[in-house]
């Protein structure tokens, strides 16, 4: 008899709250149809998967994709190159917004900070096609302003679209440039947090500005940070193949080759989809298991976490 009365009662508290489901509803099938809908797809992966047959009529392979994969002359210089962009833009991308935030932060003048604030993260709002365009014109051996600039100081400049070497620092560095600034919004709304009393109370017992960064406002910013560095670990291998692809060409294959650009490659220009979508998954399960990870680890030494 219970159970009946306990599911009365959630539906009546459904009914009453109505307006609230109607409200994410949108938002609910947006990602049952186009997230949790394709999924069924996955299991071509496990297939050897013909048009004509059809997902389900295509036979059944098991893990030969996977095998294939691991066995493959690439399979390592895929996985280097893809960890070696993401953490180099963890360990850049990740501190800048933070310090941009505590420096804002302390900015006294309101027109100022408006300013910097706007040009830090209006280069967000650059779509990713017109961002590469623009750092091919910067960076063009014969065109390129950056080019001349280095050469007017009478140096010689680096071949920075070709070279292997340099691919992956103008990548990174490119890239926290677009997205500092909107990181910065989420930290400085994190500092809005913190009670301007202790910022008295310091000053009055005689800290500094450095002592009162350190012990308000980082403590305040601990939980944003966390998990946010959270959010950044589950997407190790989570490289974006846009960019990447629109960079890349075939002097600079040997650095600029990673997971997402491989199974593009695979996938839409090779037709081989069952397995583009085993390497996919592969890189889907491997980045679930590292969330997953950090997020326990994260919880064992803090009380922040995902869940």
């Amino acid at each position: 008899m219970s159970k009946p009365k306990s599911s009365r009662k959630q539906w009546q508290k459904i009914w009453r709250n109505w307006e609230l489901y109607l409200f994410i509803a949108p938002a609910f099938l947006y990602f049952l149809i186009f997230h949790y809908g394709p999924m069924y797809g996955i299991q071509i992966a496990f297939k050897n998967y013909n048009p004509v047959r059809g997902i389900f009529g295509s036979p059944w392979i098991g893990f030969d994709h996977f095998i294939r994969f691991f066995d493959s002359y690439y399979f390592w210089d895929l996985m280097w190159n893809t960890l070696t962009i993401s953490l180099y833009e963890l360990a850049v991308g990740f501190p800048i917004p933070i310090i941009l935030a505590l420096a804002f932060n302390e900015l006294k003048h309101k027109r100022f900070k408006k300013l910097a604030q706007t040009i830090t993260y209006a280069p967000h709002f650059i779509s990713m096609v017109v961002m590469v365009g623009m750092i091919i014109s910067f960076l063009s051996p014969s065109t390129g302003i950056l080019i001349h600039f280095i050469e007017w100081l009478g140096f010689d400049a680096p071949a920075f679209l070709t070279s292997p070497a340099w691919f992956k620092t103008v990548y990174v560095l490119s890239g926290v440039w677009q997205s500092a600034g909107w990181g910065t919004i989420i930290y400085l709304a994190a500092l809005s947090a913190a009670d301007p009393g202790l910022h008295e109370a310091a000053i009055i017992d005689g800290a500094n500005r450095l002592q009162r960064i350190w012990n308000i406002n980082i403590p305040v910013l601990l939980p944003t940070m966390t998990i946010l560095l959270i959010l950044n670990m589950g997407s190790l291998l989570g490289v974006g193949f846009e960019k990447i692809l629109l960079m890349q060409n075939p002097l600079n294959m040997e650095s600029s080759d990673v997971i997402s650009t491989f199974v593009y490659r695979s996938g839409l220009e090779n037709a081989q989809y069952s397995f583009s979508t085993a390497v996919g998954l592969f890189n889907s399960v491997i980045n679930a298991i590292l969330l997953i990870v950090v997020n326990q680890i994260a919880r064992r030494t803090s009380e922040n976490s995902l869940w």
